[in-house]
Parts: structure tokens; sequence; C-alpha cells
């Protein structure tokens, strides 16, 4: 092998690396919106690291390719309609509930300490 073949084949490899990792994330954090408990996450999510180890020794670049469009394929098919949204995060129902105050108001933070002149 050349160095230019062996430099695109460790970029390829890494790109695919962190495609894996981030439909595994992204898997793990789905399976979480569909339990109704945490046991059966656990049981979920063992049975989705299960699945993600059985190609984990697989080495034709080409297959990995496939192999992960078929992951993200089947990652969009099941995805939860309607996904848990922390309340202060973007999208949740506290997020800017309290907008900050506009311009040329202040708010002073001294409760009752005023100066009595």
């Amino acid at each position: 092998m050349s160095v230019a073949s062996t430099a695109a084949y460790a970029a390829r490899r890494a790109a695919q690396k962190e495609r894996v990792r981030i439909l595994y994330r992204r898997a793990l954090k789905d399976t979480l919106n569909w339990a109704v408990h945490r046991h059966l996450f656990y049981e979920d999510a063992s049975n989705l690291r299960e699945r993600f180890d059985a190609n984990k020794h697989v080495e034709d670049l080409n297959t990995i390719d496939r192999l992960i469009a078929d992951g993200e394929a089947n990652y969009n098919k099941w995805r939860h309609p309607d996904p848990y949204i922390v309340p202060w995060a973007p999208g949740g129902s506290k997020f800017t509930r309290n907008p900050t105050p506009s311009s040329g108001i202040e708010i002073v933070y001294n409760y009752g300490r005023e100066d009595n002149d």
C-alpha cells in the first residue's frame, strides 16, 4: 500500500467509527424514550449493544458502510415520534419562559438593603 492509500484508508475508518458512535448514542438515547421504566430500558439497551457488538469485527469498508446505512435507516424508521425533551432545554416547555429584560431596565438584587440617603 502506498502512503496515500494508507492515509485514505485511515481517514475512511475514522469517519466510519465516528458515524457508528453517533448512531449508537442516538439509538441509545431514543431507546430511553420508548421505555416506560428503567428496568425495561436496561434490557433494551443491552439488546442494542449486542446488535452493535455482533458486527464489531467486520473489516471490509464497503460492508461497514452498508451496515451503517442499514442501521441509520432502521433508526429513522423506529425513532420515537414524540421524544422526551428536558423542560429547560431548547424545545422544552420552560425554555425562555422568563426572557431577559429589555435594555434600559435595571434589576437590583440587594433585597431590602437599599441605601436610605
